[in-house]
C-alpha cells in the first residue's frame, strides 16, 4: 500500500472516531467564520445527528482533511476531539493537541436563490457533496400519532426543536422542481427524495407530481433521482415509482434481526406488514429497477455485527446495494443517552462491508446513485482504494 493510501486511511480511521464520539467546541468560535455566505451552514432536514441540539445557532455542515476527506460536525461537549482556533486557522484537535487544520466546506450557489414563491432554496434541498442533493419533503413521521416511532429515531423531536426556528416545514412540488433545476445549473447531478411516514396513497401521489416538476422545471426525462419510500402493502405500486422517472430506490430496513426489529421499529412492524414484507418489498424493487439500482439501510451499532453483516450479504445477494450507518444515540429519540459501539467496531464492520460490495460486483457509480450520503465509509475506502480522490491526481500531476 503507498504511504498516501495508508495516510488516508488513518484520516478515515479519524472520520469515524469523530462520527462516534463526537466533537467538542465552544459555538462562539464560528463567529469569525463566514458562515451561511462563504461556508456551507447546517441546515436541519430529517434528523440533528449531533449529540446536542443547538437551535438558533449555526454550526458549518461539516470540513474536509487535508487529504480531502469529508467529515460530519456532531457536536458533543464530552469528546476529546475538538475544534480549535489557533492563530486564524481552525484545527481539528484530540485532548487539545492539534492533529491537523481543516478546510471548511463551500456553500453552493443555489443556496443564494429562492424558490418563485419566496423560499429559501437552502431549505428545499440540501446539498449532500460530490454533486448529491437530499430533500426530505416532511419533517415529520405519522408513525408518532400511535406512539410506533423507532426508537432510535428523533425525526420529530427535530421538527419540534428546528421547525420554527429554520422555518421546517412540506416541500412542495413545485419547490422542489425549481430547486433541483438551479442545483443542477449549478453541477449537481444526484437527487434523494425522502421524508418521515405519510400515508401510503398520499405518498406515492407526491413522489409522482415531484418527479413531474423536476422533468418539468430541468429538461431532464432522467434526472438521477432515488425514491426513498416505505415498503408499501400492495408491492405494484413501485413499478410506478420506475414509470414516474426515478433511477434508483430505497426502502430502509433499519435492523436486520427479526426479534431487534420488532423491538425498536414497532412502527414497521406493525403497520408495514413486517420484517418479511420488507424484504419482499426489497427483492421485488430489484425485479422491477434492477440489479445494483435498491437501496435499503440498516442503523449499525444496534444489533450484533454478524447479524448486520449477515443482513448486508443476503442482500447483496439480491442485487440491493445495503449501506449501513454509525448508530448515535440522537437527542429526542426514545435511545437518546446510549452508547454506540466503540469506533474500532465501526470500522471493522465498514471494511468488511466494501468487502461484500466488491464480491457481488457493485461499482461506486451504483452505490453513488442509490445512496444520499455521498461521502459515506464504505465509499471513502471505494475512493482511496480506487484512487478517484483529487489528493491522487493532484500527486500525478
Amino acid at each position: 500500500m503507498s504511504n498516501l493510501k495508508v495516510t488516508l486511511y488513518k484520516e478515515l480511521e479519524l472520520k469515524i472516531s469523530t462520527q462516534v464520539e463526537g466533537i467538542s467546541f465552544d459555538p462562539l468560535i464560528f463567529k469569525y467564520l463566514d458562515l451561511g455566505g462563504r461556508y456551507q451552514e447546517d441546515i436541519h432536514i430529517c434528523f440533528e445527528h449531533a449529540y446536542e441540539t443547538h437551535a438558533g445557532i449555526k454550526f458549518p455542515v461539516g470540513f474536509l482533511s487535508p487529504h480531502g476527506l469529508k467529515f460530519n460536525l456532531r457536536w458533543d461537549r464530552r469528546s476529546s476531539y475538538s475544534l480549535i482556533l489557533e492563530k486564524g486557522t481552525y484545527h481539528l484537535a484530540h485532548h487539545g493537541e492539534p492533529i491537523f487544520p481543516v478546510e471548511f466546506l463551500d456553500r453552493p450557489e443555489y443556496y443564494a436563490e429562492k424558490t418563485s414563491d419566496g423560499t429559501n432554496m437552502a431549505n428545499i434541498a440540501v446539498y449532500a457533496r460530490e454533486g448529491a442533493l437530499a430533500v426530505a419533503y416532511s419533517n415529520e413521521c405519522a408513525l408518532k400519532e400511535k406512539d410506533h416511532d423507532c426508537k432510535f429515531c428523533n425525526i420529530n423531536a427535530t421538527k419540534d426543536t428546528y421547525g420554527d426556528v429554520e422555518g421546517i416545514g412540506w416541500k412542495y412540488p413545485k419547490q422542489v422542481g425549481e430547486t433541483v433545476a438551479a442545483a443542477y445549473k449549478n453541477g449537481a447531478r444526484h437527487l434523494t427524495i425522502t421524508g418521515g411516514f405519510v400515508a401510503e396513497r398520499r405518498e406515492v401521489e407526491y413522489y409522482l407530481d415531484v418527479a413531474d416538476a423536476i422533468k418539468e422545471h430541468t429538461g431532464l426525462e432522467d434526472f438521477n433521482g432515488t425514491a426513498c419510500v416505505g415498503a408499501p402493502h400492495d408491492l405494484s405500486i413501485i413499478d410506478k415509482y420506475k414509470e414516474a422517472g426515478y433511477r434508483t430506490i430505497a426502502t430502509n430496513i433499519e435492523i436486520w434481526d427479526k426479534n431487534i426489529f420488532k423491538a425498536l421499529c414497532p412502527g414497521k412492524e406493525l403497520q408495514c406488514g413486517g420484517w418479511e414484507h420488507w424484504v419482499k418489498a426489497l427483492e421485488y424493487e430489484v425485479e422491477v429497477f434492477g440489479r445494483g439500482r435498491v437501496r435499503s439501510n440498516i442503523v449499525a451499532g444496534l444489533e450484533p455485527k454478524d447479524s448486520t453483516l449477515e443482513g448486508v450479504e443476503y442482500l447483496a445477494s439480491k442485487g440491493v446495494i445495503a449501506t449501513a450507518t454509525s448508530w448515535n444515540p440522537n437527542p429526542g429519540s426514545a435511545l437518546e443517552g446510549h452508547r454506540s459501539p466503540e469506533p474500532a467496531w465501526h470500522y471493522d464492520l465498514f471494511k468488511k462491508i466494501a468487502a461484500i460490495y466488491r464480491k457481488y460486483g457493485f461499482t461506486y457509480e451504483q452505490i453513488y446513485d442509490c445512496t444520499a450520503n455521498p461521502t459515506s465509509i464504505y465509499q471513502d475506502i471505494y475512493r482511496i482504494e480506487d484512487e478517484r480522490l483529487p489528493v491522487f491526481k493532484a500527486k500525478v500531476a
